[in-house]
């Protein structure tokens, strides 16, 4: 799925203060968290306990497992094995050079991995190495902008917000082995 964006909303709206809920899923890669605004749309994926908490001092959200249960279910499907691609709304902020980063990670395939200078030259912005990994270091929707397949040039692993040892077994899921 590539940007199937509803809308964007001021970063500074009440609406992005007020309306939204969470869901979790415990999973054995460690535990996620999805932040959507009442009508299901998913604002953002949270994977540690850090930026969860830091997020939930900032934004008022309740639990709701039911405005949860399409996610949940497309990644039960995805750590199973049983999905490669995600169908789920969502709202997408970030600059304009974010969201040609993040466009970018989509359409690394399934079972594949690039390396930032890659995905640097796909956005047809060959120096701005480092600016792709701030990008990633950012992204709102991990797992589904897939930056868990960006690796070092050397082949090695490199940063991951949900640290090292859960981009490998996300990497793992999909036949990668590094």
């Amino acid at each position: 799925m590539l940007f199937k964006n509803r809308h964007s909303v001021h970063p500074n709206s009440i609406e992005r203060i007020s309306a939204m809920v969470y869901d979790e899923y415990q999973t054995d890669i460690g535990c996620l968290r999805f932040v959507l605004r009442e009508n299901g749309t998913l604002v953002r994926i949270l994977l540690t306990d850090h930026h969860w908490f830091t997020f939930k001092e900032n934004n008022a959200v309740k639990k709701s497992s039911e405005l949860g249960k399409p996610i949940r279910q497309q990644f039960q499907e995805y750590v199973g094995g049983e999905r490669k691609d995600f169908e789920l709304p969502f709202e997408l902020e970030g600059t304009f050079f974010q969201k040609q980063s993040w466009k970018a990670l989509q359409a690394i395939p399934y079972g594949e991995t690039k390396s930032y200078s890659e995905i640097a030259r796909l956005i047809n912005r060959p120096q701005a190495i480092r600016a792709v990994g701030h990008a990633n270091s950012i992204n709102p929707f991990p797992i589904i902008f897939p930056c868990h397949r960006v690796i070092g040039k050397s082949k090695s692993l490199t940063g991951y917000a949900g640290g090292l040892e859960m981009k490998k077994q996300l990497l793992r899921i999909e036949g990668v082995f590094i």
